[in-house]
């Protein structure tokens, strides 16, 4: 992973490199992702184990990171007889696009007043020292 944003500008990027960048998401959680969009229908945890060749539990915490991200959505099947489990399907890929381009907005924002910040600081301070 790379050390400093400029670290990130110099090297080639993939789309996919987002979920890394912005999300702090992993190669595991580029496969989950990719399998649950690759697929027809929404999977169940032991599928996408089963899919990834992971344990259940590693494919969970994927998930449940993909979740808390916005990439996919939890969804609860009912049996008839009582009981329930939940299957993942991935987000709508617009709406994710429209949240990373929210938050890269407002990362950019908030870099620029930080930016603006730092001038003021520094450019007063070299001012005061070439006064005296």
């Amino acid at each position: 992973m790379p050390d400093s944003m400029r670290d990130y500008l110099e090297q080639d990027m993939a789309c996919e490199g987002l979920l890394e960048c912005g999300h702090g998401l992993g190669d595991l959680d580029l496969a989950v992702f990719r399998t649950l969009t690759e697929s027809a229908e929404p999977l169940s945890i032991d599928e996408v184990a089963v899919a990834t060749d992971r344990e259940r539990s590693t494919a969970y915490r994927s998930i449940q990171r993909l979740v808390d991200a916005g990439f996919v959505r939890k969804e609860q099947v009912n049996y008839a007889d009582g009981g329930y489990y939940h299957v993942y399907r991935a987000a709508d890929p617009k709406q994710v696009a429209d949240d990373m381009q929210r938050m890269l907005n407002d990362w950019y924002a908030k870099m620029g007043l930080l930016v603006g910040e730092f001038r003021e600081k520094y450019e007063e301070a070299a001012t005061r020292e070439a006064s005296d």
